[in-house]
């Protein structure tokens, strides 16, 4: 690569521009069938950093989800996405991406393919403090598309074809907690007793337009991210449409903080509202490695060629427990101005979150 004017810094492309052990760089995908019974969550990072590169990929099938996962020393070649059984080939850059895991003896295989149905977006830089530091300073790009291909779930083969089964994915890169856990020297201490976390991200994909929506807000309700935008298509060059400021009303299941649909407000002259009915989940910290799961997380050292798999059931307690304090992938259904559109909403809540009525972490909707 260092034969090529792409450098940002005074350095080889092989080494970071950061010292930050929680430097990553990563890709993210979900693929469907519309019905909220078939849900695939997979993905592939390296940690420079931490030297380790490791993969994903998660099928919830009703109320299990089956997950295998990969992980090596991470090597020099960035060119090639490639971890145990698992591997990303680029066919066409920014277009089509295709996904290879030959591990259905494990519980998960596939050969996918991701078209892009409309040009990547650009998102917001994402910059999160805790105490005063960093923790979180990234880059992401995302994309909404369909999915071709085989996928075979616990010994059993299904086709995946182009007129029914949609999806998104992002790239992202920066740092993000990852790796082994930190000790939490006095935050663990004196932890903030207003802490509050509430995130939504919401890529849909209709049949002349893309949107993308995100917001993160504190226990008080204050804004630390926001984004609406659609885009247009089809067409290579990106024709993006600012919505404005996007407010989000989710419905919550009584009794819990798990959402049943929401409402999207957005536009910037003329409103408009987005009508959204979740489905079938993926809960991001049973199986692929995201924050709260005990078992496994991103760029953890488990030696050299590791690989295993997984299922979780849903309906264990210990499992339950600790799905409403992760983050939680949802295939969604949406609606605007009368036009359907499928995709993702991506959403969790803990802590405090006044505008939804959530005053501590025990809080529940009525």
């Amino acid at each position: 690569m260092d034969e090529f004017p792409v450098h940002q810094v005074p350095l080889s492309v092989r080494h970071m521009a950061t010292s930050d052990r929680n430097a990553y760089d990563r890709s993210y995908f979900n693929a469907h069938d519309r019905t909220g019974e078939l849900f695939l969550v997979t993905g592939l990072g390296i940690y420079p950093n931490l030297g380790v590169i490791d993969a994903y990929a998660t099928v919830r099938r009703g109320r299990c989800q089956h997950t295998v996962r990969f992980s090596d020393a991470l090597g020099d070649d960035r060119m090639r996405q490639e971890v145990g059984a698992y591997r990303v080939e680029v066919v066409e850059p920014l277009r089509q991406v295709r996904l290879v895991c030959d591990a259905a003896a494990l519980g998960v295989g596939f050969d996918l393919t991701f078209t892009g149905s409309f040009p990547a977006s650009e998102e917001p830089r994402h910059v999160m403090r805790q105490g005063g530091r960093i923790i979180l300073d990234a880059q992401r790009f995302a994309q909404v598309g369909t999915w071709s291909g085989t996928l075979v779930v616990d010994g059993e083969e299904c086709t995946v074809s182009g007129d029914r089964w949609v999806g998104t994915r992002d790239r992202s890169w920066g740092i993000r907690p990852v790796g082994e856990p930190e000790a939490p020297g006095r935050a663990g201490a004196e932890p903030d007793p207003n802490f509050g976390f509430w995130w939504t991200y919401v890529p849909l994909r209709f049949d002349d337009f893309a949107l993308i929506v995100i917001a993160q807000e504190d226990g008080e309700g204050e804004r630390l991210l926001s984004e609406a935008v659609r885009v247009w298509g089809p067409g290579p060059e990106l024709r993006a449409e600012q919505l404005g400021w996007p407010e989000v009303d989710v419905r919550y299941r009584p009794g819990t903080r798990s959402p049943e649909g929401a409402t999207l407000h957005l536009g910037r002259r003329r409103r408009f509202t987005v009508d959204v009915e979740t489905l079938g989940f993926v809960a991001l910290n049973c199986g692929p490695g995201y924050g709260g799961d005990p078992d496994w997380g991103h760029g953890q050292w488990r030696g050299r060629g590791w690989a295993e798999g997984v299922a979780v059931d849903l309906d264990d307690p210990a499992v339950a427990g600790r799905v409403s304090f992760g983050v939680v992938d949802h295939v969604a259904r949406a609606v605007c101005q009368g036009t359907e559109g499928w995709g993702m909403f991506e959403h969790g809540t803990f802590g405090r979150h006044l505008p939804s009525g959530f005053a501590d972490w025990g809080a529940l909707a009525p």
